[in-house]
Parts: C-alpha cells; sequence; structure tokens
C-alpha cells in the first residue's frame, strides 16, 4: 500500500536505506511528538537496524539516533532516496 505520490511509509525502510518525509498522517499530541524528535516534512531519515524482536525500530535522523515503535512510524510517509 503506497501513499500519494508514489512513496513508502517509514517502517517499511531497509536497514542502511536512507529517505526524505514528505508527510505525517498521525494527528493531536502524536503528530506534535514527532515534530518535537524532528521527524518534519523534508528531514532526511536513515534506517539503522530493530530490536530483537522487531521493535522498536531504531533511525538516524538529523546526526541523532532515535527509536519509535513501527505502528508510528507507519504514519509517517517517506520517499526513498536514489543510491
Amino acid at each position: 500500500m503506497l501513499p500519494r505520490g508514489g512513496g513508502v511509509t517509514l517502517d517499511r525502510i531497509i536497514p542502511e536505506q536512507a529517505c526524505r518525509i514528505v508527510g505525517i498522517r498521525a494527528r493531536g499530541r502524536s503528530r506534535r511528538r514527532m515534530f518535537a524528535m524532528g521527524l518534519v516534512p523534508g528531514a532526511r531519515v536513515e534506517m539503522l537496524r530493530t530490536a530483537p524482536l522487531g521493535d522498536p525500530v531504531e533511525y538516524r535522523v538529523r546526526g541523532y539516533c532515535l527509536a519509535i515503535r513501527k505502528a508510528d512510524a507507519g504514519l509517517i510517509d517517506v520517499m526513498p532516496e536514489e543510491q
């Protein structure tokens, strides 16, 4: 399932793949929390690794590492960068 514009969601990115955030579908408190963590449209995000049981997932955003749940990552639309 692809969001508008032909991108994918952040939870579908594979390890060491980089992408750019194009939109956030979260609302209310969750949306404000994501913005506060630097997850804003245009930000470059790189998937680093998953936890042993698969959730949460660690990402590099704006030079720091951030772990978020897959459910939250599924609300972030991204466009993979060409390698």
